[in-house]
């Protein structure tokens, strides 16, 4: 069965829903520029209260090695998602961390780009000039559905509970992610869409 992770976490409230709703990993985005930033002293005091086997993951954009590392160890992270430009070299300083390195898919995609990042677990998500992450758009899944990758993979944006088991059909991914189908507005969670969304991917 395919995981679920509910990303953009900003509050307690939204994380227990999450949670009781059945998700397998909540997603706090440590990246000011977004609209569901969350500074990893709140999110260590959400992530206190979490129920055990709910996973931790912290995404970050472009941030400082010793920016990462700190709040990995401030929020006890269970995995480090690199949403922005990060190499292959920057990602191996992380020995032993599971790291998450995702793609923004547009048009047409290099299964080379891939290739050189030897990690944890892949991630793709929609391009988008000048944004990373939280688009709320799909991209063409046809452009990643015969990659046949040994790692985990994430699938992400645009996903909502009405695409998400075509996504899951196509794809076979081993996650899905979600973060804008689900909102109320930016930051605030909407928990019957959640639990839509987590009884779609899981019911697929």
């Amino acid at each position: 069965m395919v995981r679920v992770k509910i990303c953009g976490i900003t509050n307690l409230e939204d994380a227990l829903a999450a949670a009781e709703a059945g998700c397998d990993a909540v997603g706090f985005i440590f990246y000011k520029k977004s609209p569901r930033y969350i500074a990893p002293i709140k999110a260590k005091e959400i992530i206190r209260k979490l129920p055990k086997g709910v996973i931790k993951i912290g995404v970050f954009v472009n941030a400082a090695e010793d920016t990462i590392r700190d709040a990995a160890r401030l929020c006890h992270l269970d995995m480090l998602q690199f949403h922005g430009d990060e190499t292959p070299e920057f990602c191996r300083r992380f020995k032993g961390c599971k790291i998450i390195k995702s793609f923004r898919v547009k048009d047409k995609f290099d299964p080379e780009a891939v290739a050189g990042y030897k990690v944890f677990a892949y991630l793709f998500d929609t391009f988008s000039k000048g944004r990373f992450g939280g688009t709320g758009s799909v991209f063409n899944w046809k452009l990643i559905d015969d990659l046949n990758l040994k790692q985990p993979v994430f699938v992400s944006g645009g996903l909502s509970r009405r695409n998400v088991s075509g996504a899951i059909k196509l794809i076979r991914p081993s996650w899905v992610d979600a973060s804008t189908s689900l909102e109320e507005r930016p930051g605030k969670k909407d928990h019957k869409e959640i639990r839509r969304f987590i009884a779609a991917a899981k019911g697929s």
